[in-house]
């Protein structure tokens, strides 16, 4: 699989699961994303909502379309799930004491002023999902965002707001379907979008975008100890060439396979959404700090990697 190019399905179809995220739910890995196989509307950077999309794999290598796992809803101009609306970003998790999965996505008007989130569920990660509500997070406008499990297996939505000014953590009830009330700011004035965490002995990490619309830019890395404070922006994690634009890339999710960590990128022709291709890179983490180089394929998490020193120059 070539970084930065479109990848292909078993059946030699375009994978079409972009802004999403990889991760594992039982011996199966699974990859939910934007479907965006239509054709651009003329003079746009966007295509009809069609659906959230999920691939599966035994090896992060050869992906099974599973369908659309959440698909667009033509009966209503006004509902979430028209194709003329934005949904963006889908990310799953799931929730141990309902034995249920759950999906959040950016929902939007089309001209991006509702600024909500929707929450749909499944019994099955490979769906269907069920649309069960949307909203502003605390009354908080949510654009990029993500789902997070901490440390204390308290699940987050993690969020672009005030107009993409601050990142928010916002917690999720238990059921993970509504919020507590319970939120946090992170990254002030910063303009940050794109956020991708994991964690890693005792320290959390966050993978930021900035916000230059479709324009590839320089990711910055923020750390801290605890989900909900003390966050602080770090440093551009990527290395070498092309690494002020992060690769030509933009960070969608980080997912822990064999005890390493791996960073999802889109790679966005805007023109041509359904052409935007992919890259998986492996983190390097060491003492406190990340570093993330260009490899020109992914072959699997098996393959082995040079480690790269954090402090190495850019």
């Amino acid at each position: 699989m070539k970084n930065g190019e479109i990848w292909l399905d078993d059946r030699g179809n375009p994978i079409q699961a972009h802004g999403g995220m990889i991760t594992r739910f039982g011996g199966k890995w699974y990859w939910y994303g934007e479907n965006k196989s239509a054709e651009n509307i003329p003079g746009t950077t966007r295509v009809d909502v069609i659906g959230i999309s999920c691939y599966t794999s035994r090896d992060l290598v050869n992906w099974h379309c599973e369908g659309n796992v959440l698909s667009a809803d033509a009966k209503d101009p006004s509902a979430v799930l028209h194709p003329s609306r934005v949904v963006e970003r889908p990310k799953v998790i799931y929730n141990e004491k309902t034995g249920r999965y759950i999906m959040w996505f950016h929902a939007d008007a089309p001209d991006y002023t509702q600024a909500m989130a929707a929450c749909a569920v499944s019994d099955s990660p490979s769906g269907s999902f069920r649309l069960v509500g949307s909203g502003q997070p605390n009354r908080l406008d949510c654009r990029d965002m993500t789902l997070f499990v901490d440390a204390d297996q308290q699940a987050w939505l993690v969020h672009s707001g005030n107009w993409n000014k601050t990142l928010y953590f916002s917690r999720l009830t238990d059921d993970y379907l509504g919020f507590t009330g319970e939120y946090y700011a992170a990254f002030a004035d910063q303009e940050r979008e794109a956020p991708a965490l994991f964690h890693d002995h005792g320290q959390y990490y966050c993978i930021t975008s900035g916000c230059t619309g479709w324009q590839p830019n320089p990711a910055l890395y923020g750390t801290s100890r605890h989900i909900a404070c003390g966050w602080k922006l770090i440093d551009n994690p990527c290395r070498g060439m092309t690494a002020h634009k992060t690769f030509g890339g933009q960070s969608a999710c980080v997912f822990e396979a064999n005890h390493r960590f791996y960073l999802l990128l889109d790679h966005w022709k805007p023109t041509r959404l359904k052409e935007s291709g992919y890259s998986i890179l492996p983190i390097d983490v060491r003492d406190g700090c990340i570093a993330i180089r260009w490899h020109k394929e992914f072959n699997g998490v098996n393959e082995t990697y040079d480690h790269e020193s954090c402090s190495a120059r850019l």
